[in-house]
């Protein structure tokens, strides 16, 4: 197993009426995250909060191309970025205790915190096509250029793994410094990971090794 340490790039954070970060996911412009009531866009760049949606944001975020995905409470929601309207809703696997999301073959990535594990589920009716179980308590979730990483955080620790999406395994382990902790996790589809910084209300961005 490949290990390192967090290099930490840029804090983003903490950010006007919202007191923690869930989850984050990217649409290629924007960085959006959930604060518990809302779901807030901000530009990378600026780190300036450009748009917000009212809208239950509990835990995870994801984003298809074309539609955010949310979890509130036992639930995820199918958003319109555009309008903010709830397109649908699905069962989420945890009924509950859902943490991480993410978007990759067609199909939705759960984790489920306390558990222990990830479901892939069907975005349309919700039912678990496959579980992966972990050792750690899950958070974010993400797929970077087919491979598994997902966050863990329990205690005050917390690090980033890239894990074999098949057996669990896990293959290689960024850890966090301590007291920083990972809730989401995303990709910018390059060399730069997005972590939620739970109630202390930032965005960290890391360095993905090569």
């Amino acid at each position: 197993m490949k290990q390192s340490q967090a290099e930490i790039l840029r804090e983003y954070g903490p950010f006007p009426r919202a007191d923690r970060v869930n989850g984050v996911t990217y649409d290629g412009r924007h960085i959006w995250f959930a604060s518990g009531d809302k779901l807030n866009a901000f530009d990378p760049v600026s780190g300036e909060v450009v748009r917000s949606i009212d809208v239950a944001a509990h835990a995870g975020t994801a984003f298809d191309g074309r539609h955010l995905f949310q979890i509130a409470e036992n639930h995820i929601q199918k958003i319109d970025p555009k309008t903010g309207a709830v397109l649908s809703t699905i069962p989420a696997p945890g009924n509950g205790g859902d943490s991480g999301l993410a978007w990759a073959e067609g199909t939705l990535w759960v984790g489920q915190h306390r558990s222990r594990k990830i479901h892939q589920i069907d975005p349309e009716t919700g039912t678990i096509l496959r579980t992966i179980e972990s050792n750690r308590f899950v958070t974010g979730v993400t797929w970077i250029d087919g491979d598994l990483w997902h966050g863990t955080w329990e205690g005050d620790e917390s690090d980033i793994r890239r894990i074999d999406p098949g057996t669990g395994e896990v293959l290689e382990r960024i850890d966090m410094p301590a007291g920083l902790v990972v809730s989401g996790l995303e990709s910018d589809g390059g060399d730069q990971l997005f972590c939620g910084g739970g109630s202390s209300g930032n965005i960290r961005v890391i360095r993905r090794p090569g």
